[in-house]
């Protein structure tokens, strides 16, 4: 390696562990989402799988805990610190690709400084894990391509196994890889091969406690997750979702040079056949499902975690390999200098607005519901209620509020979500004795009260009204509401739509 090759990497380095420090420090000082909250109460309770999703989440939560405790930072600690591999495994794919160490270095800064990389890593959810794994399986593929051994596929058998215990869209890495293959003239041999198949056995195996589980549970968590867009639910409006939040998950810089360095692969052949197919592959099989989902239902913008990775690798080959004409090459100078800078930037202005409000002038914004700002006081404020009322457990109706209740709640405090009990599955019933004396209700205040409640207590008291604020911002006001005289079964075991 010469001596401007090592300040690259020297420099690259750096930078990425000063982006990881900084996610540390905001995790610690940004108050848990309501699905952390849930996924952390997940890791209490170890399984090979969940009602919403594959068990890795919970496993890569349980990490950080044992570390750090059960704190913002604890529940964040592994999945921020997995930024660090992630941003190997793209710098060497890049450099097998591609070659030379800008292009490298450029992969693993542009991934960085995305919001779905940088945000995505903080917030832990399946995507976090997902999208680590989906930077190794595309560096697998790459030391295939370099060295054509075949037990290079056991590897990539590993990362999809991986990818698939984080989240099922893993499933068309499969898929992906077959049109790979079957597209390159010089690697459809491997499918004469065993190396292949063997490595889809690893990736089979590793998936195999999230079957069993399934098998268990009525293929509920399949049924839920496959079944969410359905042909005859044709709404298009959708779509017109998709390509404004993709920007901002990707900043708009590093958003023009992928889309550039997409063109580039295809239109100008930047690189080697093989390393252009299998970047195109990856990203368009899994962007034309989405697609596809979106004229039925809605799509997130952090479901497209997966073809992150392929995308900043166009995006770097976009920067640095690609031909272009004077303006484009201008645009792309531009993109490429100021990427970092506004990624950065974006990501600080997102972590202050969320914990604050200062930016829209404390009104209303996306963060404002899922971000648990004022929880901290609000369970204070309920647990003194809890006390003075001899409560001995407190319900909730939906599974956010029920997990910011456990999480900010004294440890130890009786609490359960009165509905969907299958999220609860792994984790065992309440003791039916804290659930026949006082019960209190938390839920947010609603003016025709809870006529079910009415239904199954003799009494049904309203004992308390407490806010949750951010700054001066009234984000929502709860009723509690003291519960007494249950007239039978307190909590709903009803099988879900999925199981029945």
């Amino acid at each position: 390696m010469g001596g401007a090759d090592a300040r690259i990497v020297r420099n690259t380095a750096l930078l990425i562990l000063a982006l990881v420090g900084l996610r540390l420090v905001a995790a610690a000082f940004t108050p848990i989402t309501f699905d952390e909250a849930y996924y952390w109460m997940w890791s209490k309770n170890l399984a090979g799988g969940y009602y919403d999703h594959p068990p890795m989440v919970a496993y890569v939560i349980r990490a950080g805990t044992m570390i750090a405790g059960n704190t913002e930072l604890g529940v964040r600690l592994v999945s921020i610190l997995l930024a660090l591999p992630m941003s190997y495994a793209v710098y060497r794919s890049a450099a097998i690709l591609f070659g030379g160490a800008r292009v490298a270095a450029t992969s693993a800064i542009l991934l960085n400084v995305t919001l779905l990389a940088s945000v995505g890593t903080l917030i832990v959810t399946p995507d976090a894990p997902l999208l680590v794994a989906s930077s190794f399986v595309l560096f697998f593929l790459a030391k295939v391509l370099e060295t054509g051994r075949g037990a290079w596929w056991l590897a990539v058998g590993a990362a999809v196994g991986a990818a698939l215990l984080s989240k099922y869209t893993a499933m068309f890495f499969g898929p992906a890889i077959l049109i790979w293959l079957a597209s390159v003239p010089k690697l459809r041999r491997w499918f004469l091969s065993p190396w292949p198949y063997l490595g889809g056995l690893v990736a089979l195996a590793l998936f195999s406690p999230v079957i069993l589980w399934n098998a268990d549970h009525q293929w509920v968590s399949f049924a839920k997750q496959l079944g969410r867009a359905k042909i005859e639910d044709f709404r298009p409006v959708f779509i017109a979702e998709l390509i404004p939040t993709q920007i901002a998950f990707a900043t708009p810089l590093v958003f023009i040079l992928g889309a550039m360095g997409l063109h580039a692969l295809t239109w100008q052949r930047a690189g080697a056949l093989a390393s252009r197919v299998l970047i195109e592959t990856m990203f368009w099989t899994i962007v034309a499902y989405f697609v596809w989902h979106s004229l039925h239902a809605r799509v997130e913008a952090n479901w497209f975690a997966p073809v992150y990775p392929p995308f900043v690798v166009a995006a770097a080959a976009a920067a640095n390999l690609a031909q272009w004409k004077p303006r484009q090459r201008r645009l792309v100078d531009f993109c490429l200098r100021w990427a970092a800078p506004v990624g950065i930037v974006m990501f600080a202005a997102l972590i202050v607005q969320a914990n604050t409000g200062w930016l829209s002038g404390y009104r209303r914004d996306a963060t404002v519901r899922s971000v648990g700002v004022g929880w901290r006081e609000l369970a204070a404020e309920i647990d003194a209620v809890r006390v003075r009322s001899g409560a001995t457990c407190v319900l909730a109706q939906d599974y956010g509020t029920t997990s910011w209740l456990a999480f900010y709640l004294p440890r130890g405090t009786c609490v359960a979500q009165q509905t969907q009990r299958i999220r609860w599955v792994n984790m065992g019933e309440p003791d039916p004795k804290l659930l026949a004396g006082k019960l209190l209700y938390v839920d947010e205040l609603r003016s025709e009260g809870h006529p079910v409640l009415n239904a199954l207590f003799e009494q049904v008291t309203q004992i308390a009204q407490l806010q949750r604020k951010r700054g001066p911002l009234v984000v929502e006001t709860y009723g509690i509401d003291l519960l007494e005289g249950a007239k039978g079964e307190v909590l709903d075991r009803s099988p879900p739509p999925e199981a029945r």
